[in-house]
C-alpha cells in the first residue's frame, strides 16, 4: 500500500539527484559521500515505489486517501 504522495515523492527524487550529484561530481568526497550516495539512492527507490517504510510505524501518509 502506497503512504507517499506525489509531492512527498518528487521532493525525494529531487533531494536524490542532489544527494548523488555531490559525490559524483567530487563536491563530497570520502565516507561523506558515500553516506549521500546511498540515502540518495534510497530516495530515489521509496519515490518509486510509493512507500516509505519509516512512515508506516507510525501512521504518517502523504497521499489521499480513496473512498470506497
Amino acid at each position: 500500500m502506497k503512504n507517499m504522495g506525489t509531492a512527498d515523492r518528487w521532493t525525494r527524487v529531487g533531494l536524490a539527484v542532489v544527494l548523488i550529484l555531490t559525490y559524483v561530481t567530487g563536491t563530497v568526497t570520502g565516507t561523506l559521500g558515500i553516506i549521500f550516495t546511498v540515502v540518495g539512492v534510497v530516495f530515489l527507490l521509496t519515490s518509486l515505489i510509493g512507500f516509505c517504510p519509516l512512515y508506516a510505524p507510525f501512521g504518517i501518509r502523504t497521499c489521499p486517501r480513496k473512498e470506497g
